[in-house]
C-alpha cells in the first residue's frame, strides 16, 4: 500500500481531538453509552464532529480546522455543550482525565466497527486496556518536508507537553505514583514511541514502503508514535497529551503547540540530529512519572534542569509569537498553573486526599467538564 499524497494545508492551522469518559451518574464508573450518545448527536449542527472510540465507554470530539486559540476554544465549548446536553438526556456524565481512576478494563466492550474489531483481534487484551483518554493536536504544514522538520523539532518538547497535560495518576483504584500513567498503556503497543529520524519525505516514503512490505503496517494509523505525520490532512499530529479536565486547558495546550511550531519555523533555535533522541526516553519517563518536577536533560548541552524551570524559560521565549498569534491568554493560563496549583494530576490527587472516595473525584470531574 502506498503512502497518501501530502495534502495542501495552511501553515500553523490547528485541529484538536479529545477522547472523553462516559460515566454513569449512580456510580461514576464508565458506562457503555457511546452508541446512544452518537444517536442523539446525529443531526445536531456542530463545528467539528463526534466519533466513537475503541470501547463503548468512550467518545471523541474534534474541532474543524482552526486559525488559533480563540477559534479552538469557541469550537470546543460549542461541541462540549451539545454533548453535555445529550448526556443529560441519557442520565450519564462526561469528563476529561487521561485514565478513569477505578474502571476495570476487563468489563469494557469493543465498539462495533470493523477497524476496532481488527485491532481487538490483533492486540488482544491490550485493546480493552486502551480505554484511556488523550488529546491530539494537529498542526498544519505547508509541505511534507516541513512537516518532518517540525515533527523532530517538537520532539524535544514532548516532556514539557506530557507534564503540562498530565491527568492520569490513578489506575484501577490505585495511585500509580505517575502523573501520566496513561502513556504506559500506549508504550505497550509495538509501534509506539518516536518516529524515525528522517527529514525528507522521499526518505519517509521509502521507510513506509519497507514497513508495508513486511505486512506490519497498512496505513499511518498503525503507527502509535508520540508525533506522527498525517498526510491526508497535511498536518503533524501530537499525541502525548492526556485529555485535560476542561476545554479551556485543552485550547491552551493547542495554542502552546502552535506557538512552539511558529518559534521553531521562524527562529530555528537549534539544529536537528539523531543524537537529539539520546535522552528522549529518559525525559519522557521523567515527565510521565514526576510531571512538572521531572528532571529534563537538554539534548544539546546535556545539562540537567527541573522541567518546571525549563517550561518557564520556554514560555518566556514564546511570548512574542504568542502575541502575534493572539495566544498570549493561553500561555498566561499555563503559566498560572505552573506557578500555582500544578497540572490536572495534582488536582485529582488533592481531591482524593480530601474526599477519600474516587467516585466523588469523578463526579467533580464531570462538574469541571461542564464548565
Amino acid at each position: 500500500m502506498s503512502l497518501e499524497t501530502f495534502a495542501n494545508s495552511k501553515a500553523l492551522t490547528l485541529g484538536v481531538e479529545l477522547e472523553l469518559q462516559i460515566v454513569g451518574t449512580h456510580d461514576y464508573d464508565l458506562t457503555p453509552a457511546a452508541g446512544d450518545l452518537m444517536r442523539l448527536m446525529k443531526g445536531r449542527r456542530i463545528p467539528g464532529d463526534v466519533k466513537p472510540e475503541i470501547t463503548t465507554g468512550m467518545i471523541e470530539m474534534a474541532t474543524g480546522i482552526c486559525i488559533g486559540h480563540q477559534q479552538v476554544l469557541a469550537e470546543l465549548r460549542e461541541i462540549r455543550d451539545q454533548l453535555v446536553a445529550c448526556a443529560r438526556r441519557l442520565d450519564v456524565g462526561l469528563c476529561g482525565g487521561g485514565t478513569h481512576p477505578f474502571q476495570d478494563w476487563s468489563r469494557r466492550r469493543i465498539y462495533d466497527t470493523p477497524r476496532f474489531h481488527e485491532i481487538s483481534t490483533l492486540y488482544g487484551y491490550l485493546s480493552k486496556q486502551f480505554t484511556i483518554f488523550g488529546q491530539h493536536v494537529h498542526v498544519g504544514c505547508t509541505g511534507p518536508d516541513q512537516a518532518l522538520v517540525l515533527l523532530h523539532g517538537l520532539g524535544r518538547y514532548i516532556p514539557h507537553l506530557i507534564a503540562l497535560a498530565a491527568s492520569s495518576p490513578f489506575v484501577q483504584g490505585t495511585d500509580t505514583g505517575f502523573d501520566s500513567a496513561r502513556l504506559n498503556s500506549v508504550f505497550a503497543f509495538p509501534l509506539s514511541g518516536r518516529a524515525p529520524f528522517l527529514l525528507r519525505w522521499d526518505e519517509f516514503e521509502v521507510y513506509f514502503a519497507k514497513m508495508t512490505r513486511t505486512g506490519v503496517v497498512k496505513s499511518m494509523k498503525d503507527f502509535y508514535w508520540d508525533i506522527r505525520p498525517k498526510p491526508e490532512f497535511g498536518t503533524i499530529e501530537v499525541r502525548v497529551l492526556d485529555t485535560p479536565l476542561t476545554v479551556e486547558k485543552a485550547a491552551a495546550l493547542a495554542a502552546f503547540i502552535q506557538c512552539l511550531a511558529r518559534w521553531l519555523e521562524i527562529e530555528r533555535p537549534f539544529g536537528l540530529a539523531e543524537d537529539d533522541y539520546l535522552p528522549y526516553t529518559f525525559n519522557r519517563f521523567q515527565a510521565c512519572r514526576f510531571g512538572l518536577e521531572a528532571t529534563y536533560v537538554d539534548p544539546t548541552s546535556g545539562e540537567h534542569r527541573v522541567l518546571r524551570d525549563d517550561l518557564r524559560a520556554t514560555l518566556a521565549r514564546l511570548e512574542p509569537h504568542a502575541i502575534d498569534l493572539r495566544a498570549d491568554e493561553a500561555l498566561a493560563y499555563l503559566r498560572a498553573e505552573i506557578e500555582g496549583p500544578g497540572n490536572d494530576a495534582a488536582w485529582i490527587r488533592a481531591l482524593q486526599q480530601q474526599e477519600h472516595l474516587l467516585p466523588e473525584v469523578v463526579r467533580q470531574q464531570t462538574l469541571r467538564w461542564r464548565g
